[in-house]
Protein backbone atom coordinates (compact mmCIF):
# COMPACT_ATOMS: atom_id res chain seq x y z
CA UNK A 1 0.00 0.00 0.00
CA UNK A 2 1.40 3.91 -1.00
CA UNK A 3 2.49 5.65 2.34
CA UNK A 4 0.66 8.80 2.44
CA UNK A 5 3.02 11.58 3.28
CA UNK A 6 2.77 15.14 4.53
CA UNK A 7 4.39 18.52 4.15
CA UNK A 8 5.58 17.61 8.03
CA UNK A 9 6.66 14.10 6.88
CA UNK A 10 8.09 14.32 3.50
CA UNK A 11 11.68 14.66 4.78
CA UNK A 12 11.59 12.09 7.40
CA UNK A 13 10.01 9.42 5.27
CA UNK A 14 11.51 10.89 1.19
CA UNK A 15 14.82 12.54 2.15
CA UNK A 16 16.27 10.70 4.57
CA UNK A 17 15.28 6.96 3.52
CA UNK A 18 17.80 4.57 2.71
CA UNK A 19 15.85 3.08 -0.10
CA UNK A 20 14.90 4.57 -3.73
CA UNK A 21 11.51 6.73 -3.25
CA UNK A 22 8.92 6.72 -6.05
CA UNK A 23 6.75 9.96 -4.76
CA UNK A 24 3.27 10.54 -6.38
CA UNK A 25 1.92 14.23 -6.42
CA UNK A 26 -1.67 13.72 -6.35
CA UNK A 27 -5.32 14.79 -5.92
CA UNK A 28 -8.38 14.00 -5.44
CA UNK A 29 -10.22 15.32 -8.20
CA UNK A 30 -7.58 14.39 -10.73
CA UNK A 31 -8.78 11.96 -13.76
CA UNK A 32 -5.75 10.66 -14.92
CA UNK A 33 -4.31 10.50 -10.87
CA UNK A 34 -6.73 7.83 -10.51
CA UNK A 35 -5.67 6.48 -13.87
CA UNK A 36 -2.32 6.12 -12.04
CA UNK A 37 -3.05 5.19 -9.00
CA UNK A 38 -3.27 1.40 -9.38
CA UNK A 39 0.05 1.26 -10.89
CA UNK A 40 1.46 3.15 -7.48
CA UNK A 41 0.08 0.61 -5.94
CA UNK A 42 1.07 -2.42 -7.39
CA UNK A 43 4.67 -1.08 -7.51
CA UNK A 44 4.54 -0.58 -3.47
CA UNK A 45 3.44 -3.87 -3.29
CA UNK A 46 5.91 -5.56 -6.03
CA UNK A 47 9.10 -3.50 -4.58
CA UNK A 48 7.94 -3.84 -1.15
CA UNK A 49 11.78 -3.66 1.48
CA UNK A 50 13.48 -2.59 -1.82
CA UNK A 51 11.62 0.64 -2.45
CA UNK A 52 9.38 3.23 -1.09
CA UNK A 53 6.18 4.68 -2.57
CA UNK A 54 4.54 7.95 -1.05
CA UNK A 55 1.64 9.78 -2.22
CA UNK A 56 1.30 13.50 -1.61
CA UNK A 57 -2.13 15.07 -2.03
CA UNK A 58 -1.20 18.56 -3.32
CA UNK A 59 -4.27 19.89 -2.17
CA UNK A 60 -3.37 19.70 1.19
CA UNK A 61 0.28 19.34 0.73
CA UNK A 62 2.02 22.40 -1.12
CA UNK A 63 5.09 22.97 0.06
CA UNK A 64 6.75 20.01 -1.32
CA UNK A 65 4.90 20.42 -4.52
CA UNK A 66 5.96 23.77 -5.09
CA UNK A 67 9.36 23.36 -4.18
CA UNK A 68 10.16 20.67 -6.79
CA UNK A 69 8.25 22.65 -9.50
CA UNK A 70 5.30 20.24 -9.75
CA UNK A 71 2.92 22.13 -12.10
CA UNK A 72 0.80 19.36 -13.46
CA UNK A 73 -0.41 16.37 -12.02
CA UNK A 74 0.45 13.26 -11.49
CA UNK A 75 3.85 14.08 -11.44
CA UNK A 76 5.69 11.20 -10.14
CA UNK A 77 9.29 12.16 -8.95
CA UNK A 78 11.71 9.45 -7.92
CA UNK A 79 14.22 9.56 -5.10
CA UNK A 80 17.61 8.26 -4.23
CA UNK A 81 19.43 9.03 -1.12
CA UNK A 82 17.61 12.13 -0.50
CA UNK A 83 18.28 13.29 -4.01
CA UNK A 84 15.92 13.62 -7.02
CA UNK A 85 17.04 11.73 -9.78
CA UNK A 86 13.81 11.23 -11.87
CA UNK A 87 10.48 12.56 -12.69
CA UNK A 88 7.54 11.47 -14.96
CA UNK A 89 4.75 14.14 -15.84
CA UNK A 90 1.44 12.22 -16.58
CA UNK A 91 0.65 9.25 -16.53
CA UNK A 92 2.89 6.54 -18.51
CA UNK A 93 2.52 2.75 -18.80
CA UNK A 94 3.89 0.75 -15.88
CA UNK A 95 6.92 -0.49 -17.23
CA UNK A 96 8.51 3.27 -17.81
CA UNK A 97 7.69 3.75 -13.66
CA UNK A 98 9.59 0.02 -13.61
CA UNK A 99 12.76 1.23 -15.88
CA UNK A 100 12.89 4.52 -13.90
CA UNK A 101 12.90 2.53 -10.34
CA UNK A 102 15.31 -0.55 -10.90
CA UNK A 103 17.85 1.57 -12.65
CA UNK A 104 18.63 2.91 -8.91
CA UNK A 105 17.88 -0.55 -7.29
CA UNK A 106 21.22 -2.12 -5.86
Amino acid sequence: MALEVTDATFEQVVLKSNQPVIVDFWAAWCGPCRMLAPIMEQLSEEYAGKAVVVKVDVDANQEFAAKYGVRNIPTVLFFNNGEQVDKQVGVAPKSVYVEKLTSYLG
